[in-house]
């Protein structure tokens, strides 16, 4: 199983040198990847009508295309996974494009992590319809592949219209892996049909059970193997129990977790130091 660290850019400066130390300790460390969250735009609780969701106007996120460039340039192996992408709401050729731009320029080290989120308000401020999120993610990534894997490409879909066109470069990776996250019955359909992995979005196993059932199932009934399918599931650093980590880290193992990240994020930690002294002690307890 490869672990990874969730980038806790929520809770640290936008500053080019906490970016580049943090990569670069993650890398040294020994961790295999660094996953990030993203958003455009966030709204204001204030606003008339209040709001409820996770996070508002007052967390900071960076463009994950651009935050793994720079992380890119500094680093030698760590490998970058969106976590999620809300491909929707964004253009699906520049999307190609800068994925498959971040894949040169990274050495093949990316995995493209896609939802369709549930932030409608971020959604009309992008101009984007998200009633049909869901229909237009599934060509959204047909396209995708075609243009990362195809000199010239001939599309006619519902929502592209690709008439002889072509993305150069293309990547490295042929194409680059999709993975998608959430656990509503109509994506792990998709996911089973499309992707190359699943990004779950509960907290614990035993939560997960019921959709990973229905995701086996899912991928049987397309003809797919459980082994050419990755999973990547999530632990909270919280209060730095250890032994509690110890215990979830095994259970998602024995659920056939291929993947697993560390978030630090939400754990009572200020400031870049406390974040990596989190990072340091997982690493000593679970890295080899």
């Amino acid at each position: 199983m490869k672990i990874g660290v969730v980038y806790p850019q929520t809770e640290l400066d936008p500053d080019p040198l906490v970016v580049r130390d943090f990569a670069q300790t993650v890398e040294d460390l020994g961790f295999t990847h660094v996953l990030a969250y993203e958003h455009v735009l966030g709204v204001d609780p204030n606003r008339s009508g209040g709001w409820q969701g996770i996070y508002s106007i007052e967390d900071s996120f960076m463009e994950p295309f651009a935050l793994f460039s720079f992380m890119a340039a500094v680093t030698e192996s760590v490998e970058f996974a969106t976590g999620i992408l809300i491909l929707p709401q964004r253009q699906t050729a520049l999307v190609a494009k800068q994925a498959a731009t971040l894949d040169r320029l990274c050495g093949g080290r990316l995995r493209l992590g896609i939802g369709v989120g549930w932030n409608e308000a971020e959604y009309i401020a992008l101009d984007a319809n998200f009633h049909t999120r869901g229909r237009r993610c599934e060509e959204q990534v047909q396209v995708l592949r075609a243009l990362w894997t195809e000199s010239c490409v001939m599309f006619s879909g519902h929502w592209h219209s690709i008439p002889h066109m072509g993305l150069k470069p293309r990547p490295i990776q042929q194409p680059i892996p999709i993975w998608f996250g959430g656990h509503a019955d109509v994506v792990l359909r998709r996911a089973a049909r499309l992707g190359d992995g699943w990004l779950p979005t509960y907290s614990s196993v035993e939560d997960t059970e019921p959709s990973l059932e229905k995701l086996r199932e899912y991928l049987d009934a397309e003809g797919r193997s459980w082994d050419e399918f990755g999973m990547e599931a999530r632990v909270r650093f919280s209060e730095g129990n250890l032994d509690v980590l110890a215990g979830e880290v095994k259970a998602w193992e024995q659920a056939g977790a291929t993947h697993l990240s560390l978030n630090t994020m939400r754990s009572q930690l200020n400031g870049l130091d406390e974040h990596l002294q989190a990072v340091r002690e997982f690493a000593e307890a679970f890295l080899d």
